[in-house]
């Protein structure tokens, strides 16, 4: 337990200290940002031969720096405290996950509706900002306007709308454990958006692998999805230790430390080895001819 809290601290302040370095990145590049709009106004001022303080007639910029936004748009700053949305749209992906993610996004730092406007134009890219440039100019005066015409240009990008009937097709797969499949069957849940409780029950009851869980809620059916994940806590701890033991490998049993025996010495045998080992090499002498026919 402690050390499950412990990690998520660690993991807490990793993302703090990674969303401080994000926020002066995105001050500096604010900054930058700023500083440039700065002397592309000076430099179109000191065209059109204006002064400090001195206003042009129509405040229409000139045909290079067109933009599909209105001038009110073009006029709101961008305060330095923004953080610069993390994600991208190239025109291949879902137009309506990306307004998802970038109004997740833009809900941690608020922000008016021209300064949504903006920070959308900064996410899109290659085929989408060719896009986003070629329409009319000053066409754009809000962003609930830039929405529809987004959505309008990606329709076919977009996902097929998943029906409640999708969750029968959620299996636990082979080796899967209890909690990846409840999380991912939740996932489906989330994505169907259905609130008929019955049919979730029923739904996970057939994709389950056989098992002990899967046993205990045939005999006592639960009555919603959440009672579900409530009673599989318990299980997934059981399932926990019980893969952690499988792949645990058992220590090798010590060997006895037993003194060394001497080895016995069977007498009958030595003495049978030292008679029957064969004796020196002895030269013979040479005898007479004669004497050896006298024996013979």
């Amino acid at each position: 337990m402690m050390q499950g809290l412990q990690e998520a601290m660690a993991a807490s302040k990793a993302e703090q200290e990674r969303m401080q370095e994000d926020l002066v990145a995105s001050q500096a590049r604010n900054e930058e940002l700023c500083r440039m709009n700065e002397e592309l106004c000076r430099g179109w001022r000191n065209n059109l031969g204006l002064r400090d303080g001195d206003e042009p007639e129509g405040s229409t910029p000139p045909k290079e720096f067109s933009t599909p936004f209105s001038q009110p748009i073009l006029e709101t700053v961008i305060p330095n405290t923004f953080l610069v949305p993390k994600v991208t749209f190239t025109g291949m992906e879902d137009p309506e996950i990306h307004l998802i993610v970038f109004h997740t996004q833009m809900m941690l730092v608020g922000g008016s509706d021209a300064v949504k406007c903006k920070l959308f134009m900064s996410t899109l890219t290659g085929m989408a900002m060719d896009w986003f440039i070629s329409l009319l100019n000053g066409h754009i005066t809000s962003f609930a306007q830039l929405s529809q015409l987004f959505r309008e240009q990606y329709l076919a990008n977009r996902a097929p709308s998943p029906v409640s009937y999708d969750l029968f097709d959620v299996k636990q797969y082979q080796g899967e454990t209890l909690k990846e499949y409840i999380n991912r069957f939740g996932a489906q849940v989330v994505k169907v958006g259905t609130t008929e409780e019955p049919m979730i029950v029923d739904a996970f009851r057939k994709g389950v692998c056989p098992g002990p869980f899967c046993e205990s809620i045939i005999r006592n059916r639960p009555r919603t999805f959440a009672e579900i994940r409530r009673r599989a806590v318990e299980n997934i701890a059981t399932e926990g230790e019980v893969c952690k033991k499988r792949t645990s490998v058992a220590p090798a049993r010590p060997r006895a430390q037993s003194p060394a025996q001497p080895a016995r010495v069977n007498k009958a045998t030595t003495g049978r080895k030292n008679q029957d080992r064969k004796r020196p090499y002895e030269a013979r002498r040479p005898q007479a001819r004669g004497a050896v026919q006298e024996q013979k």
